[in-house]
Formats: structure tokens, C-alpha cells, sequence
């Protein structure tokens, strides 16, 4: 790893969000140093990062057909790597030449591209994961019916007892802590109780057994690299992804909560704080969550 790779990968880290967010901005700082290099710019230090640097960066990848969401993704996190860096100028959204308008990656429609895992699917995914990790068809589990992101899913073993009390106890939403985006706790609806409680008293058993874990690996990082790969070789990949998860669990929470004598409107912006992103974002949650003939 050269000089420039380390200072960014640093500066990736020092920006601070959840593990997947670091993890993510690391991999672009690695890429865009080494991007550089194959472009013939010879720095070393992020001091010497110009404005031409990045719009040679940014074109190079534009070449290669990558996504305006990704290229827009990859643009913020470098501009919160410039920023942890000092380079408060070059790190400005509203940059003259380095605005997603400027450098022509601007207008991306963030529609949903995955669709709700369908139960067949599911099912599908399930019993072939059953035979390589039990622990990760559990976390799988977990995800579909409570709306799980993948780290959450991974550390929700710290919780499984607390949520089995919250809804033995009646209440109808359970508090999500672990490895949530930002840090942020959110209370997650659940409308389906029995299978819920079954599935927990599952995953107990299972954590009992196995060292309090439900993916036996040495770290966090391992655990979720684990999880991942056995879902990706079990076919949760393409349109039916493990986000594809937490789709099947938004559309269902929607349709609960109209059952409940909700608006739409009040039922996506109720689903919104199930999913960890804010009352205000339930239309976020229509535009990304659901397409035309999912809803």
C-alpha cells in the first residue's frame, strides 16, 4: 500500500459511520490512489490531490460504465475524506469543477433496483444456506422478519433475549442497537409475533450452543465477510440481493400498518422508522423500497 493510500485509508476511517460505511470509503480511497497511479499521477501525499486529479479519476471510472449512484456514492466519500483531510475546498458539494453537475454525474434516479424476496425464494435460499451455516440462515431469519441490515443481522445476538421479553411482555416493537447506521437505536415494528418469538427462541438455542454467537468467526469484520459470502453462493444476489430482505419486510410492515386504519402516507412514514431512516423519508422509502407493481 503506498504513502497516498494510507493517509486516504486513514482519513476513510477518521470520517467515522457504521462498519459498512468505513469499509465502503476505504475501498474507494484504496482504488482511487491506485486509480492514479495507473493514470501516470505521481503523488504521495493528499496535500498534492488537485482538482484535475479528480475529474481524471471520475472520467476514468465513466469510461468503465460504472453507475451515476455509485460514482455519486464514490464522489462522497471522497469529498469526506478531503474534509477529514483539511481540503475544505476541494471537498465542497458545491465546488465550481467539482459538483456531481460538473463532473457529469449528476441526475440519478434513486428508484428501487431489487425487488421484495418472494417466499419461494426465500425458502429456497434458506434450506441451501441450512446445510452450509445455521447460524447465517438464522440471521437471514432475522432480516426478513425484522428488517435487519446485514450488520445488525450479524450482531443481533446480543439482543435476541431482549427482544424475546420486549414481546412476550406484548409490546409490539423492539429496540434495534447493534450495529445500526450512525450508532443510531430505532424500534422496528413486528407484525408477525408467533413467528417472531419461534424464530428467536431459535436463534437462543442456537447462540447457547455456539458461544453466544450466531456466526462463529474471531471479529466482527470476519463474521460479516462470512455471512455474505454464504448468502451470495446461496443465490441472494442480482435483483434479489440481501437488502432484498428488508424490501420483503418494508412492503409487508406497509400493508400491517394500513390493516391498522394507517394512510399510506402514515404507513410509509411509519415503515421509514422501522428501517432506521427518519419519519420524514417515508417518501424515500416509496421511491426506493417499492416499484411499480410491488406496492
Amino acid at each position: 500500500m503506498s504513502k497516498l493510500s494510507k493517509q486516504l485509508v486513514t482519513f476513510a476511517r477518521q470520517a467515522g459511520g457504521s462498519f459498512k460505511t468505513v469499509a465502503d470509503r476505504s475501498k474507494i480511497a484504496d482504488r482511487f490512489s491506485e486509480r492514479l497511479a495507473k493514470l501516470n499521477i505521481q503523488i504521495k501525499d493528499v496535500k498534492h490531490i488537485k482538482i484535475k486529479h479528480i475529474e481524471n479519476y471520475i472520467n476514468s471510472r465513466k469510461v468503465e460504465n460504472i453507475s451515476l449512484r455509485t460514482l455519486q456514492n464514490e464522489m462522497a466519500a471522497l469529498r469526506a475524506i478531503l474534509s477529514v483531510a483539511g481540503r475544505n475546498k476541494l471537498s465542497d458539494s458545491h465546488h465550481e469543477q467539482l459538483s456531481n453537475r460538473a463532473l457529469g454525474i449528476a441526475g440519478a434516479s434513486r428508484d428501487g433496483t431489487k425487488r421484495p424476496i418472494p417466499d419461494e425464494k426465500l425458502h429456497e435460499v434458506i434450506k441451501l444456506v441450512l446445510e452450509k451455516d445455521p447460524g447465517v440462515a438464522l440471521a437471514i431469519e432475522l432480516s426478513r422478519y425484522i428488517g435487519l441490515r446485514t450488520e445488525e443481522a450479524v450482531q443481533s445476538a446480543k439482543s435476541l433475549k431482549t427482544w424475546q421479553a420486549e414481546l412476550q411482555k406484548g409490546h409490539e416493537r423492539v429496540r434495534v442497537v447493534f450495529g445500526t447506521k450512525g450508532g443510531r437505536p430505532r424500534e422496528t415494528t413486528i407484525f408477525e409475533r408467533d413467528k417472531v418469538l419461534s424464530l428467536l427462541a431459535r436463534a437462543i438455542t442456537y447462540c447457547n450452543e455456539n458461544d453466544g454467537k450466531l456466526i462463529n468467526r474471531s471479529s466482527l469484520h470476519t463474521a460479516i465477510d462470512r455471512y455474505r459470502n454464504v448468502v451470495r453462493e446461496a443465490g441472494l444476489n442480482g435483483k434479489y440481493s440481501p437488502h432484498s430482505l428488508r424490501y420483503a419486510y418494508a412492503r409487508d410492515a406497509v400493508d400491517h400498518h394500513i390493516k391498522m386504519g394507517m394512510s399510506r402516507e402514515e404507513a410509509g412514514a411509519l415503515v421509514s422508522m422501522d428501517l432506521g431512516h427518519g419519519d420524514g423519508r417515508g417518501r424515500y422509502v416509496k421511491q426506493v423500497y417499492f416499484r411499480q407493481g410491488d406496492e
